[in-house]
C-alpha cells in the first residue's frame, strides 16, 4: 500500500468520526472493512458499536484500539475452530504495543482525562487516534 493510499485511508477514518457518522470503533472497522474488499458487509459494522468510550462508554479499552483489532481480525481472525491463531495474536500484540506507545495507555478513560467530554479538545483528540489506529491496522494487513 502506498503512503498516499495509506494517509487517505485513515483520514477517511478520522472523517467518519469527526462528522458523526460513526464513532471510533466503527470507523476504524469500516474503513479496513471497506479497504478489504468487503469480506462482511457494510452492515457488519454493527459488531464495532458497543465498543465506542471505552466500551460501551465504562471508560476502558480505547474503541478505536479495538476497532483495529476487530480490523485485523477481519484479515487474519480464524474462520472455523480449531485453526491457528498465532498471526491474528502477534499482530494484534503488536498493533497494541504500538498504540500504548504512541498515546501512553490504551485506556479511553486515561485518554481523555485532560479534556472535558464532548469538547473540540475532546473531539480533536478521538479523531487523532481513531485515525493513527486505522494507519496502525492497515500497516499489518
Amino acid at each position: 500500500m502506498t503512503e498516499a493510499t495509506l494517509r487517505e485511508l485513515q483520514q477517511k477514518a478520522e472523517e467518519l468520526y469527526k462528522n458523526g457518522s460513526y464513532l471510533c470503533s466503527e470507523a476504524v472497522f469500516a474503513v479496513v472493512n471497506d479497504y478489504l474488499g468487503q469480506p462482511l458487509p457494510p452492515e457488519a459494522v454493527c459488531i464495532a458499536s458497543g465498543f465506542p468510550v471505552g466500551i460501551g462508554q465504562a471508560g476502558c479499552t480505547c474503541g478505536a484500539l479495538s476497532g483495529a483489532i476487530m480490523a485485523i481480525g477481519l484479515k487474519y481472525g480464524r474462520r472455523g475452530p480449531n485453526q491457528d491463531n498465532e498471526k491474528v495474536l502477534s499482530l494484534s500484540k503488536k498493533l497494541h504495543d504500538e498504540f500504548k506507545e504512541t498515546f501512553g495507555s490504551t485506556c479511553c478513560r486515561v485518554l481523555i482525562r485532560d479534556f472535558t467530554f464532548g469538547s473540540p479538545e475532546h473531539l480533536e483528540h478521538c479523531v487523532r487516534a481513531t485515525g493513527e489506529a486505522t494507519k496502525m491496522a492497515l500497516e499489518k494487513l
